[in-house]
């Protein structure tokens, strides 16, 4: 049970004073319901106003406060908008206009003759200075005393907004939960706070919301609700190893022969992972181990061997895919890879209906299928397995937590868990998302594998891209050409880098006729796998696609892939699609067409795959370019969900909190001690009770 100490940090904004069903219910359009949520979203800015007496002393484009008198109206007609002229202290004028429906009433607010303080952005026009819509506008009592009515600060924070809900609103809802932070115990070690100088956390809060300057407290801030993440990991971490699970010991009857028919030979580092994963699937505790490596390094069969050590030792397995796509494509290397073996594989998608799925169910139920693949399908209440044992997720960022929680309750004991990524993720965000695995690196690449020629070429040249790709053709090889869009539904002018697939396909079928395929995530699934069909047998040439194909697709005859409107993508996933050639023995290219007007970043963008194709180096410069939010794609509910910190302070705080957290439970009483209980603080204001009740339920 959350602590009676926090209970107003997480009251509805309604308990707030000023803050009504109409403000709140536009707060939630922001994601604020509660007062916590309010003071978690930091300013995203501040906005000054300088206090001036004269406008004599003014420039257009600031924005200043300034005493002002009321001499004449003119009302709004036509397109002319309602007018005020006003005079200074000093005789120099200034206009006040007011646009739109509501000009008029805004005048009436400014009668002739009365004295008003003006907050706003000044501009020149007809070499006359001019104010549009004041942000601020306070009459003035000329019996009042002056002190009362001195100007207020002149730096205001600046958050986001929404339709009907107003700055001024937003900042007093604000002060209103400011004054609302109780005075809580530190959590943090003394000697941090000593060496960082950092404020307490309430304190650290106001200053957050009101000091432009305050950036020692808004890294105190984000080292708290990193520190709450790593706490919350290192429970789970620690529980996990408490958790008894079956000890999975193969005999060697499939991984044995699987490994001996390869036409390869495991890379080192597949040697070292298959290791470390065997050794943990043999322990009576659940395994919880992240598998990543880069784009091609043969985390697949990595995933099979695992698997076979599972239905070695008596148990089942599954494989989860994030598309009915990947689903598909795993299906098919694992049937191949398992030919005559004795291991029965099922395949559970959005797309099996009827009998064939109740036959799937039944057989997994009575253990007549050993490995099941499929999509969140394999998630619903009905899909009930008979031993469970080992699950892997090809994890492509897109299952969260409770996803994956779904899955390990559908065992009598927790299953042991393996994650794959699709690309290598920088340490710091994997530290972040990923801090209750144990990590397994794939960093090399099965010899044979040749570089990929990567080349940048403009939009403009696209005819000299079509005759290559011709020549391509002609000379009986495959390729893929991808485009960032389904169809271009927008009614504006579009650039050509803009050029959606549909579009692409039919200009490319005028040239090249039946030898081009389109698939899209829009497709219904059959006319999907058809087209996919036709490619993978050769019928059709090139593969006229989105960011569908960016993984699932293994065609290792293609080795060409053109890349339009590159610029328009992120560097892990151009790497990822750049992957989908060079997996055969012949030289492949890529082939990145940009568009004319590229951002510096987009330039940098290209200019680092063109210069390498590690996949590790691509994910650190991505990072830096992009942010963890849009490296790992769609945010899940507890996975990098950062309120505060942000992308710099990730990476440069993730460490210490990793290391506060581990110290804190190794050294000071866990959670038991005086900081033990200010750390459980923490997690509940950070949204981690799940660690809390992870905690009490040992």
């Amino acid at each position: 049970m959350r602590p009676d100490l926090l209970n107003p940090l997480f009251a509805d904004v309604t308990s707030l004073p000023g803050v009504g069903p109409r403000v709140a219910q536009r707060l939630h359009k922001l994601g604020i319901a509660r007062v916590r949520d309010l003071l978690f979203q930091l300013p995203s800015g501040f906005r000054r106003t300088r206090p001036i007496a004269s406008l004599a002393h003014a420039e257009p484009g600031e924005r200043v406060r300034i005493t002002v008198r009321i001499v004449q109206h003119r009302k709004a007609h036509g397109r002319a908008p309602a007018r005020a002229a006003a005079l200074d202290a000093t005789g120099h004028p200034l206009a006040i206009l007011f646009f739109g429906a509501q000009a008029d009433r805004m005048l009436a607010r400014l009668p002739v003759g009365q004295q008003v303080r003006i907050s706003g952005r000044l501009e020149r026009w007809n070499d006359q200075l001019q104010m549009a819509h004041p942000e601020q506008v306070i009459p003035i009592d000329p019996l009042a005393d002056p002190a009362s009515q001195a100007p207020g600060l002149e730096v205001e924070p600046v958050y986001p907004l929404t339709e009907g809900l107003s700055r001024r609103a937003r900042i007093d809802a604000v002060a209103k939960a400011l004054d609302r932070l109780p005075a809580l115990p530190e959590w943090l070690d003394p000697a941090l706070v000593a060496r960082n100088r950092w404020p307490s956390f309430a304190e650290a809060l106001r200053a957050a919301h009101g000091d432009p300057a305050a950036d020692v407290a808004r890294d105190r801030l984000a080292l708290d609700e990193l520190l709450a993440g790593q706490l919350a990991w290192a429970l789970v971490r620690a529980r996990n190893r408490r958790r008894a699970s079956r000890a999975l010991v193969g005999n060697g009857q499939i991984t044995g022969p699987l490994v001996d028919r390869l036409p390869f030979a495991l890379t080192g580092a597949q040697h070292r992972v298959i290791g470390e994963i065997h050794a943990d699937l043999a322990r009576p505790q659940a395994m919880l181990r992240l598998l990543q490596g880069d784009v091609g390094s043969g985390k697949t069969l990595v995933a099979a061997l695992a698997l076979a050590r599972a239905v070695e030792a008596g148990v089942q397995g599954a494989f989860l895919a994030p598309t009915e796509l990947l689903a598909r494509q795993h299906f098919r290397t694992l049937s191949g890879l398992f030919a005559s073996l004795p291991v029965r594989l099922g395949l559970l998608c959005g797309r099996e209906k009827g009998r064939a799925r109740d036959r799937v169910l039944a057989d997994l139920a009575l253990g007549g299928i050993d490995i099941l693949v499929g999509t969140h399908a394999i998630f619903q209440d009905q899909v009930r397995y008979r031993n469970l044992g080992l699950a892997v997720i090809d994890e492509q960022h897109r299952f969260g937590v409770a996803q994956r929680l779904l899955l390990q309750r559908k065992a009598a004991q927790a299953p042991h868990l393996l994650v794959m990524t699709a690309t290598p993720i920088p340490r710091t965000l994997a530290l972040a998302n990923y801090g209750a695995l144990d990590i397994s690196v794939l960093n090399e690449r099965p010899p044979g594998r040749l570089p990929i020629d990567t080349r940048v070429i403009a939009m403009a040249r696209m005819h000299e891209v079509v005759d290559g790709l011709a020549r391509h053709l002609a000379a009986g090889r495959r390729a893929y050409w991808v485009c960032p869009l389904v169809e271009d539904d927008s009614d504006e002018p579009q650039a050509d880098e803009q050029a959606a697939a549909v579009t692409r396909a039919t200009m490319l079928k005028d040239r090249f006729g039946d030898r081009v395929a389109l698939v899209h995530g829009r497709m219904p699934g059959p006319e999907r796998d058809s087209a996919l069909a036709r490619f993978l047998s050769g019928e059709a040439q090139l593969l006229v696609a989105t960011t569908v194909i960016e993984v699932g697709v293994d065609v290792p005859e293609a080795t060409l892939i053109v890349i339009e409107a590159a610029e328009r993508f992120g560097l892990a996933q151009l790497h990822q699609l750049r992957g989908r050639v060079g997996r055969g023995r012949e030289k492949s290219v890529c082939i990145l067409l940009a568009g004319p007007r590229l951002s510096e970043t987009a330039r940098e963008r290209l200019k680092m795959l063109r210069a390498t194709d590690d996949g590790f180096a691509i994910a650190e410069a991505d990072l830096q370019l992009r942010g963890p939010g849009e490296l790992l794609g769609t945010r899940q509910a507890g996975e990098q969900g950062f309120a505060i910190a942000t992308d710099a302070q990730v990476a440069r705080l993730i460490a210490a909190a990793d290391a506060e957290a581990r110290l804190l439970l190794a050294r000071d009483g866990g959670l038991s001690g005086p900081r033990g209980e200010a750390a459980r603080l923490l997690l509940y204001l950070f949204d981690r009770d799940a660690a809390v009740r992870t905690l009490q339920s040992g």
